[in-house]
């Protein structure tokens, strides 16, 4: 039932450059004792790379369908899901205001400097502020409809039913990629920092039914409770909307991994990062990727994953550009 309600999404946009690889990763894989395969959705565009454009794709589809001129949206101050949202506007032709936690320091840098060149409307807040980040960008929309706009607001990192609807494509293509090759997967695993990506993914339980697998969501900040009520709230939001629940058993959230918090890094993390190009020359970012595959480095020789792996590789490469003297003072103090 589940892929039969898939096949009845409402259309999306075609901003993401769609299938994205999936690929063996056999000696990672071997020196884990785990079979290692990569889905490679930082491949889904250029500037418009990673997993939110597929988001994307039904989130500002929605806001052409209400007539916007407008894009709201929040994160932080390095966001992949800002960085991306403001590109997708400018293609199709609308502006974009931004909500960012944080202040920059010295000239921008990173994905802070892509939305300077896009032309993006900033505003800057604190932590505290950020708390509140949904009433803000509804007093951001306010203001803009005073100036005779027409905005539409994104969620932070596009997580409702609408941005979900990317992901579970995400989980079809993933099935008719397994299907051809032959393979069923033990775990499907990502980095979890807003909810929407493994919210996607375990939808209808699609994953579950056609690979046999669970979507295990590596939490990058917060805790099992906080994305279990955040995924949770989108699959009741999905099933109103598109009779397309979330199961219980479909996903699960593992905690452990966040190291100092969200976007702060240990030494040893960046390295785990570094020799991961290294193997692979594929790029981590240290926000979420780097902690997902830090997590699948600790829990693959466990058995914990199964024996069958999916990373699901999220992007984030503009992430890495301004932490260039951290990843260095990191390599430096390695052990020898």
């Amino acid at each position: 039932m589940a892929a039969i309600l898939a096949s009845s999404l409402p259309p999306g946009l075609a901003l993401s450059r769609l299938p994205t690889p999936l690929l063996a990763l056999p000696e990672l894989g071997d020196a884990l004792g785990v079979e290692l395969w990569v889905k490679r959705d930082d491949l889904t565009g250029l500037g418009l790379s990673g997993n939110k454009v597929r988001k994307l794709d039904f989130l500002l589809a929605e806001a052409q369908a209400q007539g916007a001129d407008t894009v709201v949206t929040c994160g932080g101050i390095q966001s992949n899901h800002c960085r991306a949202t403001a590109v997708a506007a400018r293609q199709l032709g609308l502006d974009v205001a931004l909500l960012l936690r944080g202040h920059p320091e010295g000239p921008p840098d990173g994905n802070l400097l892509l939305d300077t060149i896009l032309g993006a409307e900033l505003h800057w807040t604190d932590a505290a502020g950020y708390a509140r980040r949904d009433a803000a960008m509804a007093g951001i929309a306010d203001a803009l409809r005073t100036r005779g706009r027409r905005p539409y607001v994104i969620p932070e990192g596009g997580s409702n039913a609408t941005g979900a609807l990317g992901l579970h494509r995400g989980a079809q293509e993933l099935v008719e990629q397994a299907t051809a090759a032959g393979l069923r997967f033990d775990s499907v695993v990502c980095a979890v920092g807003s909810g929407g990506t493994v919210a996607g993914l375990a939808a209808g339980g699609l994953l579950r039914e056609a690979l046999g697998a669970t979507v295990q969501g590596i939490a990058v900040c917060d805790d099992r409770p906080t994305f279990r009520a955040r995924i949770d709230a989108i699959g009741v939001e999905l099933q109103d909307r598109h009779g397309l629940g979330i199961p219980a058993d479909a996903y699960e959230i593992l905690e452990g991994h966040q190291g100092r918090g969200y976007a702060l890094s240990t030494g040893d993390e960046l390295r785990r990062q570094v020799a991961f190009a290294r193997r692979t020359g594929l790029f981590l970012d240290p926000v979420y990727t780097g902690k997902a595959w830090g997590a699948v480095q600790a829990l693959a020789p466990t058995g914990a994953l199964g024996r069958r792996v999916l990373f699901w590789h999220t992007g984030g490469l503009f992430g890495l550009f301004g932490r260039g003297a951290e990843l260095v003072a990191a390599l430096e103090q390695a052990p020898q």
